[in-house]
């Protein structure tokens, strides 16, 4: 069951308003050393959500609120990781709630370039002259994809790098520093984040879930005595990580008897399934990594095969103890198209695979991974936050940690009215919200004594956004060529609900002060 915030009352009792109730129970426990900075997060935060993707004057909707806005996130006190505390322990609330948590981790480019002056603070991204930071993101999900909320994050620049020296010298530095001092480290440290939240959520099966960099010998070492003191992992801890390199696999007597790879392709098929290849274009015509090929889109059936293997410790990694013992999933299609790259995962893991239904698990898992990517164009195109202006990048990070609660929630709302459909509306959106404008869509109607669905009304507000129910314009006589001959249609996606959610602060506010209350 998911974490629902209860209903509250949105103004004191001398009028003054208040922010809306999930806004005041998500900052419950923050705590900038000032109760004027706390309260000011809160009209922050309420400003920044109701209007996500405006310009930071536009949100705030008056010069005064502005500049409060911009003297709180130059305050020395206000840093990304204190604005972020609370929304962490409101996020662990949520999860304890949940039987299965898949917390995906994975780093985005965050790119502060303009074309005069620099944010001062900005390092290099790629060696070209964009300039910008990196958001390394832990964010926790259901397992249908709703998210949580994030249980950690991690933000950083880049230091200028020599230009006179050459990629193979500038390799060689990279390799001979510690590893505590390399950004592979964020990978070990979300992991630490994931079993801190097992502890906490002694019922919930935390789950962290990565992509093929994360794939590096010390995070399976660390998984078998982990971090705290050679103290064993939880119980409810699992990871799932997309392997990148087919590594040695040793036999029972040390032996090597080849890779990973050829391990799985060994094994019986243990079920096919159909999935959906997504196509893709190829951006840059001289890339060379499969993973960034062009392929079509298609329908593909795929074999699943598992096994365990024994790694063999690297002899390049100083922290290698010794050898790991992990359980390897392989998802492989089996005649593509001609002239297409088949499709592959291996997926190496700590959970079970003795079932079916457990390799099924393992796969279900890992493709909740995908959903932190749809957060990130939710927190880029959605909140742009690459275009807000500041000079300074502490004052931009700032900024982003607000962007970063704002994009969970536009995205928790997206996704809860698929989750639970026929759940009633006002668990998420105010009467004046709803009413205001379930009143646009059916204008000389009677409102409803209820309110209606969560799936209507979030479906109502993306069509303020552009989305096009098309289903509804069917019923409505709409012909085929005008796309109304499917009697069902995809649910709204995030984009068309961030916009429409900005239209909906405007009809409620108009609600609120020229609606049927105010004729009485």
């Amino acid at each position: 069951m998911l974490f629902i915030v209860g209903r509250e009352e949105t103004t004191t009792s001398k009028g003054i308003a208040m922010p809306q109730p999930w806004i005041t129970e998500e900052l419950k426990t923050v705590n900038l050393g000032d109760k004027r900075l706390n309260d000011r997060l809160g009209m922050i935060l309420e400003a920044f959500a109701d209007r996500p993707n405006v310009s930071i004057p536009a949100a705030c909707g008056g010069r005064n609120d502005l500049e409060a806005t911009y003297r709180f996130c130059d305050n020395d006190h206000v840093t990304h990781e204190q604005i972020l505390k609370p929304h962490y322990e409101a996020t662990r609330k949520r999860c304890a709630a949940q039987k299965v948590v898949v917390c995906a981790q994975d780093t985005t480019e965050l790119d502060f370039t303009r074309p005069q002056q620099q944010v001062e603070g900005a390092g290099p991204l790629d060696g070209s002259q964009r300039r910008g930071a990196f958001l390394h993101l832990n964010e926790a999900f259901g397992i249908d994809g709703t998210p949580l909320g994030a249980v950690g994050s991690k933000i950083w620049s880049r230091e200028e790098s020599d230009e006179n020296l050459s990629a193979e010298t500038k390799r060689k530095i990279r390799r001979a520093l510690p590893f505590e001092e390399k950004e592979s480290i964020r990978w070990l440290e979300g992991l630490r984040e994931v079993q801190k939240l097992a502890e906490q959520c002694p019922d919930t099966l935390c789950v962290s879930v990565s992509d093929s960099e994360s794939d590096i010998y010390e995070l399976f070492a660390e998984s078998n005595e982990v971090a705290n003191q050679g103290a064993m992992r939880p119980a409810n801890l699992h990871w799932i990580v997309r392997a990148c390199q087919d590594r040695v696999v040793l036999d029972e007597s040390g032996d090597s008897r080849g890779f990973i790879r050829d391990a799985l392709l060994s094994q019986p098929v243990l079920l096919t399934n159909e999935i959906m290849v997504r196509g893709r274009e190829q951006k840059v015509s001289c890339e060379t990594r499969s993973r960034r090929k062009p392929r079509v889109h298609r329908q593909s059936t795929v074999e699943i095969r598992a096994c365990a293997v024994t790694i063999k410790a690297p002899h390049t990694s100083k922290h290698a103890v010794g050898s790991v013992t992990i359980n390897a999933v392989m998802v492989r299609e089996v005649n593509p198209p001609e002239g297409e790259t088949p499709v592959e995962w291996i997926l190496l893991t700590t959970l079970p695979i003795s079932t079916v239904e457990e390799v099924q698990a393992i796969i279900h898992y890992y493709t909740v991974r995908w959903m932190i990517e749809i957060y990130f164009r939710t927190l880029k195109q959605g909140c742009r936050i690459e275009d807000r202006r500041f000079e300074t990048l502490p004052r931009m990070l700032a900024c982003t940690a607000i962007y970063i609660i704002v994009a969970w929630r536009t995205l928790f709302v997206c996704r809860l009215g698929r989750s639970c459909p026929d759940m009633a509306c006002d668990v998420i959106f105010e009467p004046a919200e709803w009413q205001s404008v379930w009143s646009v869509h059916h204008r000389g109607q009677v409102l409803p004594k209820h309110p209606p669905p969560l799936s209507e009304l979030i479906r109502l507000v993306a069509m303020l956004g552009g989305y096009v129910n098309r289903s509804r314009a069917n019923r409505d006589g709409a012909s085929a060529s005008q796309g109304g001959s499917s009697a069902e249609t995809a649910p709204p996606g995030v984009e068309t609900l961030w916009k429409g959610l900005q239209r909906l602060r405007d009809l409620a506010w108009g609600w609120e002060t020229f609606g049927p209350a105010t004729q009485r």
